[in-house]
């Protein structure tokens, strides 16, 4: 107030002068003293409270009608400069966090970031794309001794900066079990224990994880809660629901994973998913299951990362660009 005071005599000079020649120059200087206020941490009420000041010597004989108005506008101002800094606490408080989740979002993409193995006999393809900064889906790729794929797909029940601490401490558990233990069912198995132990409550995780045996060309599965997956059949163009009964990591301590085991042919190719895809939405309804596979289908004949990424583009023009869910989407095609 006492900074504003010393700048009143100059206030008051410029108000005269456009009250007699309404000059625009003289707005124009106006408007360089309400940036100096502004610096200056000064409130609106204050500055209404000196034009009115200003105005009673201006004009001593001042309707009471327009000094009542001015008494009324002097309280609105206070109210509007209180709710004024808080709106900016709030702006800078979500300035900072949204710095604070750029940052995560960064650690996350470099914890969790994985490489796609390559091999000869079968093409691997993946697509994975947060709906918002981070990124609820999680997937990752395992190579044994023998040289046999492992693949995890999962989404955690929980977004945010917590869920992906949870998908760092996944990756890591993965990462952690010997070369000879990375069949499903042992692997839900370990997992699950550590999930249980270090999950915060109200947080659960599913997966669906398989191992594909490059020499037999096996494919063994086990899934704890995760969507279905499915395997496209090229002998008869249809798509087979491979799924396993198994409980979401993290509820139960001590769960029993069911594993499975399917053979992929020559131009055959595995397609996991997270719910981005299966509970993609059409305007106001969900898509069924047959239109999901018949997008995919749309598709079959190119390599594995071409499928990934077509499938991708179609349900993120089908919701406007603007996913409501994350998406994931893995392709294991068999080449010979």
């Amino acid at each position: 107030m006492s900074s504003l005071k010393s700048d009143i005599s100059n206030y008051k000079e410029l108000l005269s002068q456009y009250l007699e020649s309404r000059d625009e120059a003289v707005l124009y200087q106006a408007e360089q003293f309400s940036k100096q206020t502004i610096q200056q941490n000064i409130s609106p009420d204050e500055i209404v409270n000196e034009h009115y000041q200003a105005l009673q010597e201006l004009i001593p004989n001042m309707d009471e009608t327009v000094k009542d108005s001015f008494q009324f506008l002097i309280e609105t101002m206070i109210s509007y400069g209180l709710a004024y800094q808080e709106h900016q606490v709030l702006r800078e408080k979500q300035i900072e966090l949204r710095s604070e989740i750029g940052v995560a979002a960064n650690m996350q993409e470099t914890l969790l970031k994985t490489q796609i193995p390559d091999y000869t006999t079968i093409d691997i393809g993946v697509k994975s794309v947060p709906a918002k900064e981070m990124n609820g889906d999680y997937h990752h790729f395992i190579r044994d001794t023998q040289g046999n794929l492992g693949v995890a797909v999962a989404d955690v029940i929980g977004k945010g900066i917590p869920a992906a601490f949870c998908m760092s401490m996944i990756k890591f558990a993965l990462e952690s079990f010997s070369d000879n233990q990375i069949y499903p069912e042992w692997v839900l198995d370990s997992l699950n224990r550590v999930v249980f132990r270090n999950l915060e409550e109200g947080m659960f995780v599913t997966m669906f994880y398989g191992l594909y045996d490059i020499y037999t060309h096996q494919f063994y599965y086990s899934s704890a809660g995760h969507e279905p997956c499915f395997v496209y059949r090229s002998d008869s163009d249809e798509f087979e629901k491979i799924d396993a009964k198994g409980l979401l990591l993290g509820v139960e301590n001590d769960v029993i994973y069911e594993q499975r085991q399917t053979t992929i042919t020559k131009g055959d190719y595995i397609v996991l998913l997270t719910d981005g895809v299966t509970e993609c939405r059409m305007g106001d309804r969900f898509l069924k299951q047959q239109e999901v596979l018949d997008v995919i289908k749309l598709y079959a004949d190119l390599p594995s990362s071409d499928i990934a990424e077509n499938v991708f583009k179609h349900f993120e023009r089908l919701q406007d660009f603007d996913l409501r869910d994350d998406i994931t989407i893995i392709v294991i095609k068999r080449n010979e």
